[in-house]
């Protein structure tokens, strides 16, 4: 199955080389899987060098195994456990970060509605974590909702012996056919119990605020930061040891094992949270780390809650043509609406509430604009692949170019992608244009339909409870 990655190697960046009528080359499951260049944002994010990533070409395909009752205190802290899918391709290590996966819980408590955040632990098989993990107090009532994001293609989720993946609520994709870097266990749980709090007015989600362009700061629902698999993968750090052993991150364990690194999950959520929102004077919703007592930390839940109830029209919502709701390459709506519902956005009823072309026109509407008119701060900021590209960006350019080829929106709105990027001779965008004269014309063409485009994806619909 076609693969979607959030950051791209420099390979995919090769395929759109310094004209914007440039067409995707090469196989896309070869190209968007991540090869390790998050680490160097992970780590100059903490104030840390990071370690090289492996030059061989590791098995893209992993499974997780869950600890028996995962969504009770015993279970957070209990190692994940990463193998390989199929040991034939190779074996899977925590500590490669093209293959690593990442958890990460929210806590509901019902008393109090509010929220609290907890990344459990991922280790290799048969491996002991650095440092175990601190088990959390949960409250009275507790509602845990739990979310899975991965480095490489496809990650597939086991129970451990005896349990099974419905014990937990766990949705790994839609029959055997697996997501691919997204997975939930009890999502829908979790999202029920807040937006009903929300709702009452017992829980306050704080405003997005006001960027330095003047406009509402971006959230992950924003058409200037979507790509072709929004809403995937985690904010999640953990810390890797020399020798490759794995202990969550925390204020303790930094201190004690100074020679440890993070390890980060390329994604929606960090590139928002850690990149545009400070480049843009924006600052993500946080909430308490029960690993880590007086730290706060953003969290996908914390990042769709809020997108749900403060992003403006147009919202972006998970498309049909998104390659992680695709079955044998054929859309989905089953597949889609289990996707959105671990994301909290709405179930379609039909292909039209999801459709691809749409996001596509969306996408030119508000990104190439928005990309140019913060130009300076975008390229005075540190890129969160440094390679793929030179800045924030650039990061950002090469990044819609992809998606632009991964959606085959050329073919769905008959128009050239107006944005292109320029690489050097190691692949790493360095220089990116947008054709204005091309998007105006295209934004234009689409004028007619703009009324109903935004009607589609609308604040109303956007705010839809998912069944």
């Amino acid at each position: 199955m076609q693969r979607s990655r959030e950051l791209f190697s420099a390979a995919i960046v090769l395929m759109s080389v310094c004209v914007s009528s440039a067409t995707a080359a090469g196989n896309p499951p070869d190209t968007e899987r991540l090869n390790a260049q998050m680490q160097s944002a992970a780590a100059a994010a903490a104030g840390n060098a990071a370690p090289a990533a492996n030059t061989a070409v590791p098995n893209p395909n992993c499974t997780l195994i869950i600890p028996a009752d995962p969504l009770s205190a015993k279970g957070l802290a209990t190692p994940y456990q990463l193998t390989a899918t199929d040991p034939g391709q190779g074996a899977c290590s925590e500590s490669n970060t093209a293959q690593s996966a990442f958890v990460q819980a929210a806590v509901f408590d019902p008393a109090t509605n509010s929220i609290s955040i907890y990344n459990p632990l991922v280790v290799d098989r048969g491996d002991a974590p650095l440092v175990p993990p601190v088990q959390p107090t949960l409250p009275a009532g507790a509602i845990v909702g739990i979310w899975f994001g991965y480095n490489g293609d496809d990650l597939t989720l086991r129970a451990a012996g005896g349990q099974s993946l419905a014990d937990a609520k766990c949705v790994n994709g839609l029959n055997g056919n697996v997501f691919g870097q997204f997975a939930y266990c009890n999502a829908p749980a979790f999202f029920a119990a807040a937006n009903a709090a929300i709702a009452a007015g017992k829980l306050k989600v704080p405003a997005a605020g006001t960027a330095s362009d003047g406009k509402p700061c971006p959230t992950v629902r924003d058409f200037f930061i979507v790509d072709q698999d929004q809403s995937d993968n985690l904010p999640t750090l953990y810390l890797v040891s020399p020798r490759g052993h794995l202990s969550q991150f925390t204020k303790k364990n930094q201190a004690q094992h100074p020679s440890s690194v993070p390890l980060g999950n390329p994604s929606d959520n960090r590139l928002t949270d850690a990149f545009v929102d400070p480049a843009m004077g924006c600052k993500p919703w946080t909430a308490p780390d029960l690993a880590d007592p007086g730290s706060q930390v953003s969290a996908l839940p914390l990042n769709e809650l809020q997108a749900r109830m403060t992003q403006p029209a147009p919202v972006a919502i998970v498309p049909d043509g998104d390659p992680m709701t695709l079955v044998n390459g054929n859309l989905s709506l089953t597949k889609t609406n289990l996707y959105r519902q671990g994301a909290d956005m709405p179930t379609g009823n039909s292909y039209f509430d999801g459709d691809t072309a749409r996001y596509c026109r969306q996408m030119l509407r508000i990104a190439p604009q928005r990309m140019l008119a913060n130009q300076k701060p975008l390229t005075a900021f540190a890129t969160p692949d440094a390679g793929a590209a030179n800045s924030l960006y650039t990061f950002l350019a090469q990044r819609f170019v992809a998606t632009y080829q991964l959606l085959d929106c050329a073919a769905l709105v008959n128009e050239a992608d107006p944005v292109s990027v320029t690489t050097n001779r190691q692949g790493v965008a360095v220089s990116a244009a947008v054709n204005t004269a091309a998007l105006n014309r295209i934004v234009q063409k689409f004028a007619a339909q703009k009324a109903e485009d935004d009607a589609a994806d609308s604040i109303q619909r956007e705010r839809q409870t998912a069944e």
